[in-house]
């Protein structure tokens, strides 16, 4: 009770992708690699950093997830996020995984698949598929996935300090009318790994409905299935058997209670299906047609483009699609009959002799992957005005060159793309987007 009264642990997650320091004076989670407590919550919405994705707002109880990436995954793989708006525990798995894996991330309602969407866009990794989905959609690619998390949908009891309307609107009936539809999604989420493959499923609640009563209706009925320890930090407490079926092995389950440790309240266990098998599938690749190379060449050209997130720019993962150019993932599948948000990363469109570049485009970029660029400090004003939609007066000395397009960053992280005529800086910052 007591805990319920006091405030919510403030905690963000820095992106190694764009950023490499850590966070000096500031205590780290012990669970998360990138993840820092601060001691005043800034105001997010007006820091520029924000929105170059340089970090990302994050509840401290729900990193624990890098923890669990790091300890059990070491090479490339396949990994779906079966719940995944608004993409906290996505925009992790992107940070913690093996470089070369490739990430799926769905989310079934679409005005929050929307927000996920923006939100990967963000944080800038090219690899990331984003869909909008039910569930039994992924049906056709059973045994596709190495790693799934199935965070689902709960009565979100474990967040109710921080989430007050969560509180007002529960009722006892809640648990056992979510508890059917989280027995349903992890019996799915088991028929799309991968033998020797890894489940985590995980919930923000404390009710034993959907927390032990889930994990040992999956163990009753994929007998496949077996779960696996957890590391245990200070604070952490082991599921309860009684809680469930009574199987001795939920012990291996993990509740975090915000009365005993830095954060929300959250369940976590963790499954590993029987049997090995190798990555199913192909590399994928594609070809750009000629019109599409010729302007897009010119493009890169003029930014000066080094390369894409760190890694060489590939040719064979450009595909042009009605004149929307797109850089795919390198790791090919069967998703016929998925709605896509996001199927690789959107470049820009093709214009009459032009190529005109995205936002996802921008941020996809880091430090030193281009030469034309407008770097300015977070506390210049500008920075502001261009995400309210501005255009903005360039000092020569601040532009890489003395025209044409160029990257706007704030201290060397990207933000957007601008075109420089003259000394104004004309603003391509989505509509969309703008604060």
């Amino acid at each position: 009770e007591k805990a319920l009264r006091e405030e919510s642990p403030i905690s963000i997650r820095l992106n190694p992708l764009k950023t490499n320091s850590g966070l000096s004076g500031q205590e780290q989670v012990p669970w998360c690699k990138n993840g820092y407590y601060l001691q005043d919550r800034p105001a997010f919405t007006f820091d520029p950093r924000f929105h170059a994705g340089a970090y990302y707002v994050q509840e401290a109880s729900s990193m624990f997830l890098d923890h669990v990436i790091r300890q059990h995954i070491t090479r490339p793989v396949r990994y779906l996020d079966l719940c995944a708006a608004p993409g906290g525990k996505t925009t992790l798995a992107l940070s913690a995984l093996p470089a070369g894996s490739l990430v799926v991330c769905n989310e079934i309602v679409r005005n929050r698949a929307h927000v996920l969407a923006e939100n990967i866009i963000k944080w800038g990794n090219p690899y990331c598929i984003v869909t909008n989905n039910d569930s039994a959609t992924f049906n056709s690619l059973k045994h596709y996935f190495d790693v799934i998390l199935t965070d689902v949908p709960c009565s979100g009891e474990g967040m109710f300090r921080k989430e007050e309307a969560l509180a007002r609107d529960w009722t006892p009936e809640k648990s056992h009318e979510l508890s059917s539809l989280q027995k349903e999604l992890i019996l799915q989420a088991a028929d799309m790994l991968r033998p020797g493959g890894l489940l985590l499923y995980s919930t923000c609640t404390f009710a034993p409905e959907e927390d032990e009563e889930v994990v040992s209706h999956l163990l009753e009925n994929r007998p496949d299935m077996e779960l696996l320890e957890l590391p245990e930090y200070e604070g952490f407490t082991s599921g309860l058997p009684e809680w469930g079926n009574g199987d001795p092995s939920l012990t291996r389950t993990v509740h975090l209670f915000p009365h005993k440790m830095q954060g929300e309240g959250h369940f976590l266990a963790l499954f590993r299906k029987e049997g090995r098998t190798d990555l199913i599938g192909t590399m994928s690749s594609a070809k750009p047609n000629a019109e599409t190379r010729k302007w897009l060449e010119l493009f890169l050209k003029e930014i000066g483009l080094k390369t894409l997130g760190g890694q060489p720019f590939d040719w064979n993962r450009v595909e042009t699609r009605k004149d929307k150019v797109y850089y795919l993932p390198p790791i090919g599948g069967d998703f016929r009959g998925l709605t896509f948000l996001r199927n690789g990363l959107y470049l820009g469109d093709l214009k009459k002799n032009r190529f005109e570049p995205s936002q996802p485009f921008a941020l996809s970029l880091r430090k030193g992957d281009a030469e034309a660029v407008i770097s300015l400090p977070v506390s210049d004003q500008r920075l502001t005005r261009y995400l309210k939609g501005e255009t903005l007066n360039i000092e020569p000395e601040e532009a890489a060159h003395a025209k044409g397009w160029h990257l706007l960053c704030v201290e060397g992280y990207p933000i957007g793309f601008g075109k420089l005529v003259g000394q104004t800086l004309k603003n391509k910052y989505p509509a969309g987007w703008r604060v």
